[in-house]
Formats: structure tokens, C-alpha cells, sequence
């Protein structure tokens, strides 16, 4: 058994001094403290949930899309050790033969895989995010034009069948031939997200409500919002339940605009994503995304022609990012724990700390700098 004491971010959403028992692999009971009762340095540490990345491509050097056990432990190991306890990798815009290999082999190693820190694979690796094939070929960023193709049901069943259950989110461009009917089709067994889109407002307010109810990487890869073509970003915030992407690497996103879209959306509706490739935690040079040449300097990766390829933050970077542009930290924590997770369907597993959930807990100190990493109980990164 185990007591940590300090600020929780509790199930509302804020943080309260507290204390957390931690029995085995499980949380046994989260319990408030009177004001004053935490020592100093109980009170200058903030007790978080392990975040959520339910979008990126890789880190540490390796691609989900190397579809290898090792690359899938590598990922898995880096975003545990940096506070990302819960992962749904992206796929990218390849072959239907080489994504089903890629979802074969996740789900392989979920199944199989154990990290050197003794933790399973399928306790990190929780689901798979295919961004592509199924996008517009005029909004393509970083995927591969050559492999773009219209949405099909029959595909999307053999890519889950191969992934055994694991993908969890479907990116979509609604204007496409066949995208409408593929989402009313799929509603029932696949979460859909518009993404890599050239869709109007009426577009993808009908994708809405289709059943469309997430939208990948706000702003980017989709028309701008304006005063006369509101398009993807104002039916998303016009729409209660649609929930939306941002990426916060101080590349992708002014931090205005940040500020803007957490208060346009709510707090509530907006998921952190880090949308990182596999230059993470490596040093500046040549890597590649979806088999194409990407030039990582500092946290900008760019394609060969300038269009920026992924990010090089990890979602922990993220979170602190967004806290430094200026969203309140209560809300930052949110949108990386309990809304990615209820996102894909996570929510009674992760994100939030309650008893009888699985331990992953962050400490923190009043920075937000990382002090130690529990996962299923274990500790498995600690700077203290």
C-alpha cells in the first residue's frame, strides 16, 4: 500500500488537497483534506491522472506504422515514462495490405508484448486511430496522395477484424464520394472524425449529424474559419456533442488561438493531442512519416516542401504548453485525461482518478515540471 498527499485534480474537474491509497495495481480510495492540513511540500505537488494521446504517430526514434513489436514497445515505453499512460496510435494514409499489417501487429502486440519497466503492452496500448486512407486529396498535409482512396465500409470491417476491436477512431473527409453513407453505415461500430477535409459548413454540419462526432487537428488540414464560411470549425462548435483536436506543440496553433478555442468550445469538448512523429525525444536531423522524407528541427517538422509533418512535442509538452499560453491548468489537465478517454470510449478505465481505477498518477510540482510517472501501480519514472 502506498499514501501520496497533495493538490488532486479530482472527478470535478479542479484541484483539491487530498490523498490518494494506492493497493496493487489498483486506486483504493481517494479521500479530500481539510485546508492546511498538507505539509509544504505536499502542498507545492499536483497529483494528476495519467494523460490520454489519442492521436500521434510515434516517438523514440520509431513509427507505429514500422508495424514491428519493438517499434510498438518503444512507443509505448517513451509515452509512459513521459506521462502519456494511456496511448491510441495513428496510422497514416498507406496501402489497405500494409494497414492491415500495421493493425495486425498492434493488436499482436497488445496481446503479447511486455515493456522492460514489466508493464503489459495492452495496460498502454489501448487503441488505434487510423487517420487515412479516406481523406480529401486537396487537404492531404503530410499523408501520401498515392494511397487516398474513398471511404469503404468493406475495408474499414477487414482493417478492425485485423486490429481485433482495437481502432477506436476513423478520420473521415464528409465531402468525399461515399463518405455519408460509410458514417451512417459505421456509426454503430466505429467512431468517425472529420480530418483532412475541404468540407463547407453544410458538409459537415450533415457529417454532425451523421454521426461524425469529433473533428481531427483543429484548423489544421481543413478550410479556415470566416465571418461568411464558418465551415468544419463552426459547425463543430456550433454542435454541443462534437468534441475537437488541438494541437499544441507552439507550432501548429498561435497561442491566441488556443485561448480562443478553449473558450469558443469548453472546456469540456476540447482533446490534447500531440500528433507527434517519431523525431520525439530525439535529436534534430532526418526522420520520416508515412515513408516520407520529414526535416525535425527543434519541435517544427516539415516535409521536404514545407508542409509541417506531425509534431515534435510529446502530449505531457503539450499540456504544460497550453497552461503557459494561458488556459487555466484545470482545464489544460482536462482536455488530456478524462476528455480524450470518454473520446474513444475509455472513460470508465482512464483519465480521471477514482477508486477501483487502474494507478496511473502523475506528480507534479508547481511548474508542471514531471516529478514521477505510477503506472498500474508502479513507479516507473521518477526525478525526485
Amino acid at each position: 500500500m502506498r499514501i501520496i498527499r497533495g493538490m488532486v485534480y479530482t472527478d470535478s474537474m479542479c484541484f483539491e488537497p487530498g490523498e490518494l491509497v494506492i493497493e496493487d495495481e489498483r486506486i483504493e480510495n481517494v479521500a479530500r483534506c481539510e485546508a492546511g492540513a498538507l505539509a509544504e511540500k505536499e502542498a507545492q505537488t499536483y497529483i494528476l491522472p495519467g494523460l490520454v494521446d489519442i492521436h500521434f504517430h510515434g516517438c523514440a526514434g520509431y513509427d507505429f506504422c514500422d508495424g514491428t513489436a519493438e517499434a510498438v514497445r518503444a512507443i509505448a515505453s517513451y509515452e509512459m515514462t513521459h506521462g502519456t499512460t494511456t496511448i491510441c496510435p495513428a496510422t497514416m494514409t498507406l496501402s489497405e495490405e500494409r494497414l492491415l499489417e500495421i493493425c495486425a501487429a498492434g493488436a499482436a502486440a497488445a496481446e503479447t508484448e511486455v515493456l522492460a519497466e514489466g508493464i503489459p503492452v495492452k495496460e498502454v496500448l489501448r487503441g488505434i486511430y487510423l487517420e487515412g486512407p479516406f481523406i480529401s486529396e486537396e487537404k492531404k498535409g503530410a499523408q501520401n496522395l498515392a494511397y487516398i482512396r474513398k471511404p469503404d465500409p468493406v475495408i474499414l470491417r477487414r482493417l478492425q477484424e485485423a486490429a481485433k476491436g482495437m481502432i477506436r477512431m476513423v478520420a473521415i473527409a464528409p465531402e468525399t464520394e461515399g463518405a455519408m453513407d460509410c458514417i451512417r453505415d459505421c456509426k454503430e461500430a466505429f467512431r468517425f472524425s472529420i480530418a483532412h477535409t475541404c468540407a463547407d459548413y453544410e458538409t459537415a454540419k450533415a457529417a454532425i449529424k451523421a454521426g461524425a462526432y469529433h473533428v481531427t487537428h483543429l484548423y489544421n488540414a481543413m478550410p479556415p474559419f470566416t465571418h461568411r464560411q464558418p465551415g468544419v470549425i463552426g459547425a463543430a462548435a456550433e454542435n454541443g456533442e462534437t468534441r475537437v483536436e488541438l494541437i499544441c506543440d507552439g507550432i501548429h496553433i498561435h497561442p491566441c488561438v488556443v485561448k480562443s478555442t478553449f473558450k469558443m468550445f469548453g472546456a469540456e469538448r476540447m482533446v490534447l493531442i500531440s500528433d507527434s512523429m517519431m523525431a520525439t525525444g530525439m535529436e534534430d536531423g532526418e526522420y520520416a512519416l508515412g515513408g516520407q522524407p520529414v526535416i525535425v528541427k527543434g519541435n517544427r517538422a516539415l516535409l521536404k516542401d514545407g508542409t509541417i509533418a506531425g509534431s515534435a512535442a510529446n502530449l505531457y509538452d503539450c499540456m504544460r504548453n497550453a497552461i503557459r499560453m494561458g488556459v487555466p491548468k484545470e482545464e489544460a489537465v482536462r482536455a488530456a485525461t478524462v476528455n480524450p478517454a470518454q473520446a474513444v470510449g475509455l472513460s470508465e478505465e482512464c483519465g480521471v482518478l477514482l477508486p477501483g481505477r487502474r494507478a496511473d498518477i502523475l506528480l507534479a510540482d508547481r511548474d508542471f515540471a514531471l516529478l514521477e510517472v505510477i503506472k498500474s501501480g508502479r513507479v516507473v519514472k521518477s526525478a525526485r
